[in-house]
């Protein structure tokens, strides 16, 4: 049996102060990068546009991991067991330009899994599915430049960003492109849409190993 631990003691403003590393981390901190679109999708994404991602992608989050539990009757007890690992959908918000590249990407991404006109397109997965990454960063860590170090499939942060954790995103690729709400009434804004992700599954990657996935 596991043992219990000690009973909580009076804590103080300076113990809580010492635990809070960093100052804590800061959900405005962050930065996308999907380094490839599927090789259909062609021009619609070049490397222009992989660096504009990391930009105009303004919110995004880390999907929820669940592990079902199985009940297994006994004798009027209901014994738990642990089921099938499953990841939730994962989306991200992204600023429309006026040239409507990024737009433009995701769309020609989604027509090529289902056309439009005849309801085909590319059966096997690996024609469709893609990897993503998260990059969690720390304060005053900087936004990747142009010029990438140890890159991430031409993606990667550069040497000056403080990298607290990654995440990489397995074969996903998108089941919704959002509306776009346009309307007279509505001024001082810029244009955003959301996009969903199926994910397979997602790894996270701390510090010191961020630098080197792939």
């Amino acid at each position: 049996m596991a043992q219990a631990p000690n009973p909580p003691s009076v804590r103080n403003i300076s113990q809580f102060k010492s635990k809070l590393r960093g100052g804590g981390a800061r959900p405005n901190l962050f930065e996308v990068a999907i380094p490839n679109f599927p090789d259909y999708v062609g021009a619609s994404y070049n490397n222009d546009d992989k660096s504009n991602l990391r930009f105009m992608c303004k919110a995004a989050n880390l999907p929820a991991s669940n592990v079902a539990p199985i009940d297994v009757p006994f004798r009027g007890r209901i014994l738990k067991v642990a089921g099938d690992r499953t990841f939730d959908p994962w989306t991200i918000t992204v600023i429309n330009d006026e040239d409507f590249r990024l737009r433009t990407a995701f769309e020609a991404w989604m027509n090529g899994i289902s056309k439009l006109d005849n309801n085909t397109g590319a059966t096997a997965p690996t024609a469709y599915m893609q990897d993503a990454f998260v990059y969690q960063l720390g304060r005053g860590a900087t936004i990747a430049s142009e010029t990438p170090v140890n890159d991430i499939s031409g993606a990667g942060p550069t040497e000056s960003a403080n990298v607290l954790r990654a995440y990489k995103f397995f074969d996903l690729f998108p089941t919704n492109v959002s509306e776009i709400a346009l309307s007279y009434d509505t001024g001082d804004t810029i244009e955003d849409f959301t996009v969903e992700f199926q994910v397979q599954y997602l790894e996270a990657f701390g510090s010191a190993e961020a630098a080197d996935i792939r």
